[in-house]
């Protein structure tokens, strides 16, 4: 006969005692690692308020510095062109009007009122999408003697953003390999973005050629151009043997 004793009702006890401790224990250390966090990241922010007024100047006048400045501020979480980013200052304007003063803040918006300019200009040739690369070099030259601004990419990028709480339409979009700037509501279908990303690569298409490549039945190749065409989103060749489509969209590149 067996003489080992049962597990008692004490030693239940003392296992949710322990439980409970730990997970007291475990809660202390999550809430000391979060405000060890929380310092370290204001302890970066205010090195970064400190950087920002030392190279104000650069910052303005430089867009490949701004540009890096800018990422910088992303990597702990303060977005330039929010409405408040300093703690215990909101409604003040964006952070950049904070730190820098009006000068940038106002730059951006200009910036974004040039993209749209640009966009709304050259929509009779592309259709409402523009490259990024030709948006910016368009900026630069301005519409105007004197109206040109140096801009980066990544100004053009955030002048972009800046202008969605308008809900204006305006946004980026990635045709194969390009960053473009649809101004358009509409969006484009599958069947449209791969026309678009042929040409991008072949320089034009035919039906013949979606066709062959694509495997598509003649209707959905002649349904796709038709839309695109309807769109102003690509030029038709009528003097070659089979018609071709070009997008104007593409053509800035190929000049390069």
């Amino acid at each position: 006969m067996s003489t080992r004793r049962g597990v008692g009702l004490s030693a239940f006890q003392n296992r949710s005692s322990l439980t409970s401790s730990y997970a007291t224990h475990g809660a202390a250390l999550r809430s000391s690692h979060l405000s060890s966090l929380q310092t370290q990241l204001s302890v970066f922010q205010s090195l970064l308020h400190t950087f920002a007024l030392q190279h104000s100047e650069t910052i303005k006048q430089n867009p490949t510095f701004r540009a890096e400045f800018a990422r910088m501020c992303n990597a702990i979480g303060v977005d330039p062109l929010a409405g408040s980013n300093v703690k215990g200052k909101k409604g003040k304007g964006s952070w950049w009007t904070q730190v820098l003063g009006g000068d940038v803040n106002d730059f951006y918006f200009g910036l974004a009122v040039r993209v749209v300019e640009v966009c709304r200009e050259s929509r009779g040739e592309n259709g409402g999408l523009i490259g990024l690369e030709e948006c910016k070099e368009r900026v630069r030259r301005g519409g105007k003697i004197g109206s040109g601004m140096e801009v980066s990419d990544d100004d053009i990028l955030r002048a972009v953003k800046s202008l969605k709480p308008l809900g204006s339409g305006f946004s980026i979009v990635t045709v194969g390999s390009k960053q473009m700037i649809r101004s358009i509501p509409k969006e484009l279908n599958t069947d449209q973005s791969t026309v678009l990303e042929a040409i991008q690569v072949l320089g034009y298409v035919t039906v013949s050629m979606l066709q062959d490549n694509l495997s598509w039945e003649y209707a959905r190749a002649e349904t796709v151009i038709e839309d695109l065409l309807a769109d102003s989103l690509i030029w038709v060749d009528a003097k070659a043997s089979e018609k071709e489509y070009w997008s104007p969209a593409f053509m800035h590149d190929s000049d390069d």
